[in-house]
């Protein structure tokens, strides 16, 4: 990266913080004050920041418009598929992305798994909200009251003898899903099938989708699936990093 551009997009986390006169652009950026004037004219010419009557400058309307811009037109199973590929490639079992819309929960993505039996769960189809793991994941990060109206108005059917049984059991596990940042669904919608899920957050910390692992028990046991959960969380991390535009961990050296 050019000197120059990188001066320049060094001045934009500094307005992040509030507005700044030319002097402190120029002690941040460690140049002369002329420099710093060609480089936030550069800026305002492209509406990128604004000089204030008190000749400060903050941040420009049109940089706002162009993240809200590029966040409307983000899609998060495309950022995701390729990490989903990958988690299934190690572990063999299916994988699921879910987003909620519109009161319900529903899969946008699916990698199946490479063993011969097959999960029902289809893209575009609700999951069994009060018990599956991405749902859990997706309501738990509502604000209580929230909540607390979803889990008012949702039925609770008796899947299985693990089913979440009414709404205060409900909104007690959601507590736990939002203060542990996982979830799981052993045996609640179908006795044979477990599931361990984590959430995809975006930029401001609100998580925008949630991804599973799951497995029958024929498969492997409960247990064993939840040895899994470090990489299902490790994957989920991934994504929402590439999703909020953070950059990547990178891994020590040896």
């Amino acid at each position: 990266m050019s000197q120059t551009v990188d001066r320049a997009l060094t001045i934009l986390p500094l307005l992040a913080e509030g507005p700044a006169d030319l002097g402190q652009v120029a002690d941040r950026l460690g140049v002369h004050k002329s420099t710093a004037l060609r480089l936030l004219r550069t800026l305002h010419e492209h509406g990128l920041v604004f000089r204030q009557s008190d000749q400060r400058y903050r941040l420009g309307a049109r940089l706002f418009a162009l993240a809200q811009e590029a966040v409307e037109h983000l899609d998060v199973r495309e950022i995701a598929h390729p990490h989903l590929l990958a988690l299934n490639d190690r572990c063999g079992h299916t994988v699921h992305l879910a987003v909620y819309e519109e009161g319900e929960v529903v899969y946008i993505d699916k990698v199946e798994s490479r063993y011969p039996v097959r999960m029902y769960s289809r893209i575009g189809k609700p999951v069994a909200i009060t018990v599956a793991a991405v749902a859990k994941l997706l309501i738990a990060d509502f604000p209580e009251g929230e909540r607390r109206v979803i889990a008012e108005k949702l039925d609770y059917p008796t899947y299985t003898s693990r089913s979440t049984p009414n709404a205060a059991a409900f909104l007690k596990e959601l507590v736990q899903v939002r203060e542990q940042g996982w979830a799981t669904d052993l045996g609640g919608h179908e006795e044979s099938i477990n599931c361990v899920g984590a959430p995809i957050r975006g930029a401001d910390g609100r998580v925008v989708a949630a991804m599973s692992v799951s497995a029958p028990n024929v498969v492997v046991t409960a247990e064993e699936l939840l040895t899994l959960l470090p990489l299902v969380r490790r994957t989920a991390e991934a994504i929402s990093r590439e999703y909020s535009g953070k950059a990547p961990i990178k891994e020590a050296s040896s």
